[in-house]
């Protein structure tokens, strides 16, 4: 048995890897295929007017784009500042509440965030900022707020195993516990930060739910964060809960190719920072 198990083991990742290849090729040949059928590049068109027999998905791209970078540039932030908190600018017992409450956020569902965010933060941003309240703004603070868990718990596993290994060394050179932070434990933690970072842009980028119950789904260009926009998601979503046809199943198949190679691209970018500094 103990000679199998490796045989086992390859067999195992050779299917999945199959499987894998086998859905990525379906989804960029789909992809591909809702191109040649259309004419030209309409799908990257701007105007979406089904009515007309224009099916431009450039207004969702663009929304896509916005979302996942705005929820991931304050979800980010948000994540980088409670770890710094819970290795050395705060006492040891608010560093375990903020843990507590981050495992905490971590098993909440993302209807839950919604729903609350339906009564709670889209009437608060319709009062002072006017517009519906559901526009792009509502969306990417629940968006980071949903990616935060998973963002601070990476960070911090590495941020904390860095301080404990350095801690005595920083303390014998005289540093200061924000010195040895910010001189020591962050510079040290590049690799997990970055790793946060594309966990944080392919949940912000691959969300449906959130984005479908807070942005408004409107289709157009988003200028400003009261504007309502629909994200490439939210548009598959929305399809595919009705039976449609025609162009508009021909915007779906394409925005699905979209996302998986820019998550693809992404994913890629990253191994290649990461890699970059480990060397």
């Amino acid at each position: 048995m103990r000679n199998n198990k490796p045989v086992i083991l390859r067999g195992c990742a050779v299917c999945v890897a199959a499987i894998l290849g086998t859905v990525t090729a379906f989804i960029l040949y789909s992809g591909i295929e809702a191109l040649t059928q259309s004419s030209r590049l309409a799908l990257f068109g701007s105007v979406w007017s089904p009515a007309s027999g224009k099916f431009g998905i450039l207004a969702m791209i663009q929304a896509s784009i916005l979302l996942a970078l705005s929820a991931l540039t304050l979800g980010w932030v948000l994540s980088l500042g409670l770890c710094c908190l819970m290795n050395g600018l705060a006492p040891k017992f608010i560093a375990k509440i903020i843990m507590l409450v981050i495992n905490m956020m971590a098993a909440i569902p993302t209807v839950v965030y919604g729903f609350a965010a339906v009564f709670l933060l889209v009437p608060v941003i319709r009062d002072a900022l006017g517009g519906t309240g559901f526009c792009w703004l509502t969306a990417g603070m629940l968006l980071a707020l949903q990616g935060v868990p998973a963002m601070t718990i990476i960070m911090n596993g590495a941020m904390s195993q860095i301080s404990r290994e350095s801690k005595l060394t920083s303390q014998s050179l005289g540093f200061t516990n924000v010195q040895h932070l910010t001189h020591v434990v962050m510079p040290l933690s590049g690799k997990a930060m970055i790793s946060a970072a594309i966990i944080g842009l392919g949940r912000a980028v691959g969300d449906a739910l959130l984005p479908t119950m807070l942005a408004g789904n409107a289709i157009r260009f988003a200028h400003s964060p009261v504007d309502s926009m629909r994200t490439l998601t939210a548009h598959i979503s929305l399809v595919l809960s009705s039976d449609i046809g025609g162009g508009e199943h021909l915007s779906l198949l394409l925005a699905g190719a979209l996302l998986l190679t820019f998550c693809a691209i992404v994913s890629l970018a990253a191994r290649h920072l990461i890699r970059g500094k480990n060397s």
